[in-house]
């Protein structure tokens, strides 16, 4: 199940006490204080791992703690330290203050690594607290707790295409052709409810990530539909694809269809209008589909380069479609 979104309350381990213990040896009738200090309790790490693409194991695992630091023991023994947690996150995770909203940190490269909560201080043992003139001190000290925080994580897909369209309009099987992965498709409006993502590889050996966002309806900038739960996985993507369907049947008016899908774009963040981007008119195997699309074309005030007609479920001129799109992100991975 794909999860973008979880609330945590984290808390690092407890240092460990100190101990009041005595040396006791034979024929050492006064052996001083010997207890050992508390070990230090373990810290949270939250870290992003590319091998993990959702926050679904966070899913039903809400208060997570790291381990405890053990007490101190006698003949001066330090108490074991507690575990070090490290949670994996995928790349592309932001981490914000659960009451106040503010971003603390953004996960955008593998391997990135944040303590958000230091591991409590074992406490002092009585043989710290030994001195000239105090040679026997019955007093230790408890560890120190942990830090505590309260954070939201989500998630915000870092892909170089993001496929952009109202729903049914061929999203979901274009992916799959270009991609070929396995998601699902059916004739219906919404059959796509979370995002999927597939990897395009080239004859050069380059890669490209897209990422099929869900439909898109008029107002989602105002969460109406599925709302900021797919909006927010274009914001980080370097290039748009919009994907308009061709359909002859239906009273709808294509131009305005791809029209609207900039206004949604522009109301949620206006900077997404700036990315490069190409237009795909799909379905131009159906009967009357020319003619759709030849209206279009007279409208599409851009460079006609950037506009396609196509029929992802047929296979037709998914090819060149291909080429231009690994043309219009300059990420390569080796």
């Amino acid at each position: 199940m794909f999860v973008d979104t979880v609330s945590l309350s984290l808390s690092a381990g407890k240092g460990g006490n100190g101990v009041i213990a005595w040396r006791r040896e034979k024929y050492i009738p006064k052996g001083g204080p010997a207890g050992g200090d508390g070990g230090n309790g373990g810290s949270v790490y939250l870290k992003a791992d590319e091998q993990v693409h959702s926050l679904e194991d966070y899913r039903n695992r809400r208060i997570i703690k790291a381990q405890n630091g053990a007490p101190g023991g006698a003949n001066n023994r330090k108490g074991k330290n507690g575990l070090d947690l490290y949670l994996k996150i995928p790349v592309g995770t932001l981490v914000k203050d659960a009451k106040t909203g503010e971003v603390l940190y953004d996960f955008t490269e593998k391997g990135q690594t944040w303590k958000i909560c230091a591991g409590g201080i074992g406490g002092k043992g009585n043989s710290r607290f030994k001195t000239s003139t105090h040679q026997a001190p019955f007093v230790c000290t408890d560890g120190t707790a942990g830090k505590n925080a309260e954070i939201e994580l989500e998630l915000k897909l870092i892909a170089d295409i993001g496929f952009v369209g109202m729903p049914n309009a061929g999203k979901s099987t274009l992916i799959s052709k270009l991609a070929y992965i396995q998601v699902k498709i059916a004739p219906y409006p919404f059959t796509t409810l979370r995002p999927n993502l597939g990897i395009v590889e080239f004859d050069d050996f380059s890669r490209i990530l897209i990422a099929d966002i869900p439909g898109i309806i008029e107002n989602a900038h105002a969460n109406k539909g599925l709302g900021f739960a797919f909006l927010r996985h274009i914001e980080r993507t370097s290039s748009i694809t919009y994907l308009i369907e061709l359909a002859p049947h239906q009273d709808r008016d294509c131009f305005e269809e791809f029209l609207m899908l900039r206004r949604e774009l522009e109301a949620y963040n206006p900077e997404m209008l700036q990315k490069p981007f190409c237009v795909v008119l799909n379905k131009i195997d159906q009967e009357g589909a020319r003619e759709l699309a030849d209206a279009f074309k007279e409208k599409y005030p851009y460079d006609p380069t950037t506009l396609f007609e196509i029929s992802a479920l047929e296979g037709i001129n998914v090819a060149p479609l291909r080429d231009h799109l690994q043309s219009l992100t300059a990420k390569v991975y080796f």
